[in-house]
């Protein structure tokens, strides 16, 4: 799917590796260079060592990031009209990256990886082998590896994917905006990741804004569960004393020592004891207005309350995904130009008419006319949260 988006648009933007724009490269593609370098690295060794599983799985595992991460957050800077040197960068990294992974796959995936590199290879390099497996083994710059970026990047991915965990708890879509998203991260130096990149964090979590929480106990009440199986087993008759003790503790602090990896000390009858994390439960429930979800130290905690503002965006985005759908039916190609019919609901309508400019860039429409549509078109019709539409669209 990534080679093929990547075919896609670059044949439609005439785009080559020789072309003369500089690209300026972002921390995005700066962190996909040094993953790939990585990977080369780890690859190699794995094949010198004769470790199949080594020599294949961190490939699954760098294509999962390359199209879910660094595509995903990167779309944008394909279809934007202009050629600069940001969407220069952008095609530039990931030809790198999926000619490299021609290399990396031809022992494993010959045919796939062949018709890979005669077509981002053979076709802009005549000189080059005639097959991938005529051609060296590639290598990597050790200089190009930045660790500190990809534990940032890992950082970053795992509040996303706690953000998108939180919306899934309330059943918010994706493409309803929300006014704010904020974090607890596991240590003091990983709070600079959220500043860093609230930008990237903001465009994928569909929020406004990005902050730190001072406390989780700011979004969350955190409850102990003392579980019997395990106490129980461990301290037999005084488990009921354990437990007492356990319950009375300070239930914030105590819970984010456990979600540390950190034990507690409790005193019984003149004795103290450890309580490691496995032997307690750590409960979070979300506070009134939030959407909560954590794994071990870090949180993330999204303000759920909608404005009428919020409503009307999430409302376009679900009007624009399907003016999209109705494009891909009608088999317009993705540089089409259309002209843009609809009736809707009175809700809908005012929202469409607030985002006329948004609803253009994002479909290429030149036109949006309201309260028509003509016969013989593409037409598509709805209703989705509490709205109806009728959709017509023309090829200009």
């Amino acid at each position: 799917n990534t080679y093929s988006f990547f075919v896609t648009y670059a044949n439609l933007d005439d785009w080559s590796p020789t072309q003369d724009i500089q690209p300026e490269y972002s921390d995005l593609d700066r962190w996909l260079h040094s993953s790939l370098h990585a990977l080369v690295r780890d690859v190699t060794e794995a094949y010198e060592n004769y470790n199949v599983p080594a020599a294949t799985r961190p490939i699954e595992k760098f294509v999962d990031q390359l199209s879910n991460w660094y595509l995903r957050r990167s779309r944008r800077r394909y279809w934007k009209t202009e050629s600069d040197s940001d969407k220069a960068a952008a095609y530039a990294t990931l030809y790198e990256a999926l000619k490299t992974l021609a290399y990396l796959l031809a022992p494993t995936m010959p045919f796939m990886a062949e018709e890979m590199y005669r077509n981002l290879v053979l076709e802009v390099e005549p000189g080059a082998p005639a097959s991938v497996h005529l051609a060296e083994w590639p290598g990597y710059d050790p200089g190009l590896i930045n660790e500190g970026l990809n534990q940032d990047m890992a950082t970053v991915m795992k509040l996303a994917s706690l953000g998108h965990a939180a919306r899934n708890s309330e059943n918010i879509k994706v493409r309803q905006p929300l006014a704010e998203a904020a974090f607890v991260v596991g240590n003091s130096e990983e709070q600079s990741v959220v500043a860093d990149y609230a930008d990237l964090l903001m465009d994928e979590l569909n929020v406004k804004e990005v902050s730190l929480l001072g406390s989780a106990s700011e979004a969350v009440e955190f409850s102990l569960n003392p579980l019997p199986k395990q106490l129980g087993s461990r301290f037999k008759a005084l488990f009921p004393k354990v437990r007492e003790k356990l319950l009375a503790l300070p239930a914030d602090k105590s819970a984010r020592k456990l979600l540390d990896g950190e034990s507690l000390t409790i005193t019984v009858e003149g004795e103290d004891y450890e309580i490691k994390p496995e032997e307690v439960e750590v409960r979070a429930e979300a506070k009134e207005g939030y959407a909560v979800a954590s794994e071990g130290a870090y949180l993330d905690a999204l303000v759920t309350e909608l404005t009428p503002k919020l409503v009307n965006e999430g409302l376009v985005r679900e009007f624009v995904r399907r003016v999209q759908s109705l494009r891909k039916d009608a088999d317009f190609d993705i540089a089409d130009r259309i002209r843009l019919y609809f009736t809707a609901s009175e809700g809908l309508t005012n929202a469409i008419l607030s985002f006329e400019d948004y609803i253009k860039e994002e479909t290429l429409a030149k036109e949006i006319t309201a309260g028509e549509n003509p016969e013989g078109l593409p037409m598509l019709q709805d209703e989705f949260d509490g709205e109806s539409v009728r959709i017509s669209i023309e090829k200009l």
